[in-house]
């Protein structure tokens, strides 16, 4: 959806928030973003648990899957129908603020709970000095490499740069598979290419506040991109193909590398658990820059929820230790949680220990008016590219497009 969209029905129903229906006494309306088929079953125990804990409030979820969240929260807002509290992707949030549905959480927040969290993971959702939501996941990205198709091509360790990745996609294309996956449909197709994008020392935005797409660091990395397509070193039809079609064709033993989340480390000890991988950096450009993408999604409170202190309840329970080691461990996500993080099950895992390796290398999502059209221009000029079109026309019409909205 566009952001003008978005912002138009926000605007149309803000004179709406006041007429929402008014919640049952004591009843908390949860929506969820649907992360996998263990995210309702947690919710659900959390529901039993709460509700046995605080006799007289009661919690009633709504499952949403994420690429229809964004639409169903602008709906129901328009509609001053919204639930209590909402899981959104953090990079929505600073619409949210400015329209003035996300409640500001800092009367609730004291200093031992604040403590609770990793700063990292808290700072994006601290806007003009106030909190509006919790981290309630937390990512970063990372290469995951076979382990059988590096032997059989004869490739003795994960490429440090993207030259040797280049090499290594060949010496495994040699072998019959696929050496690189590249994602080129649906959401964060723009985010696979900033991975080579700030590997060779370009920014979303340059300082200037202008777009990074029309800078020689960005041509590089979409040639790079398309030189392997054109090579045939990706896997065949890669608009065709989003994030979960990459990582399955991983699974399958039909990709040698592939950048993605920590939570395909869990699909693969459950859906392909012969599967000899390992974890490595994402490789780095000429001069030794590299990039990975920080991810955070919000649980936020809205503005007209009737119960908010009954909310807060459920906000302070869901961020003890114990229930985020459940649901972070379930997702297979990074810990958001001081204290969580210090359990074995953290400290003991390789493949976790390479993504949070690489959080001092992380980048979020500009906190911006208009970030989600901006990240569809990107993707966009990447599908276009991907399906032969001139890197260098592509991206100066790009950066040209984001300009202008930035601008507004």
């Amino acid at each position: 959806m566009s952001l003008a969209k978005w912002t138009v029905g926000l605007l149309a129903g803000m004179s709406m928030l006041a007429l929402a229906a008014p919640a049952d006494a004591g009843e908390v309306r949860v929506t969820v973003a649907e992360y996998s088929a263990k995210t309702g079953p947690y919710f659900e125990a959390v529901k039993k648990e709460f509700e046995a804990a605080n006799p007289g409030i009661t919690i009633k979820y709504e499952v949403v899957p994420w690429d229809v969240l964004l639409q169903k929260l602008t709906t129901d807002i328009t509609a001053g129908t919204n639930a209590d509290l909402s899981i959104i992707g953090t990079r929505w949030l600073i619409d949210f603020v400015q329209q003035d549905v996300a409640e500001p959480l800092d009367s609730y927040i004291k200093p031992e709970f604040k403590d609770r969290f990793i700063d990292t993971f808290l700072q994006p959702s601290i806007m003009n000095g106030h909190t509006y939501g919790l981290p309630i996941a937390a990512s970063a990205r990372a290469m995951y490499y076979n382990k059988e198709l590096f032997e059989k091509a004869g490739i003795a360790k994960p490429p440090a740069t993207w030259t040797e990745l280049q090499e290594d996609a060949r010496k495994i294309k040699a072998v019959g598979a696929f050496g690189y996956g590249l994602q080129g449909k649906e959401i964060e197709t723009d985010v696979y290419y900033y991975y080579a994008m700030w590997s060779f020392g370009t920014e979303i935005l340059n300082k200037d506040g202008t777009s990074g797409l029309g800078t020689p660091g960005a041509l590089e990395a979409a040639k790079l991109y398309k030189s392997m397509i054109d090579e045939g070193l990706t896997e065949p039809g890669v608009t065709s193909n989003n994030r979960e079609d990459v990582q399955n064709l991983f699974k399958q033993g039909k990709v040698g590398m592939m950048i993605t989340a920590p939570f395909l480390s869990n699909q693969i000890k459950e859906e392909a658990p012969n599967l000899k991988y390992g974890v490595a950096a994402i490789p780095a450009g000429p001069t030794g820059a590299r990039g990975t993408y920080g991810v955070t999604d919000s649980i936020i409170m809205f503005k007209n929820s009737k119960n908010k202190d009954e909310a807060w309840k459920l906000l302070d329970f869901l961020f003890t230790k114990e229930q985020r080691a459940k649901f972070t461990q379930g997702e297979g996500f990074l810990p958001v949680n001081k204290e969580e993080a210090k359990m074995d099950y953290y400290v003991h895992n390789a493949d976790l220990a390479a993504f949070t390796a690489l959080l001092p290398d992380a980048r979020f999502a500009p906190v911006i008016p208009g970030w989600e059209e901006i990240a569809q221009i990107t993707s966009d000029a990447m599908q276009k590219i991907y399906l032969g079109g001139d890197p260098e026309a592509g991206l100066k019409d790009a950066a040209a497009k984001a300009n202008a909205v930035l601008k507004k």
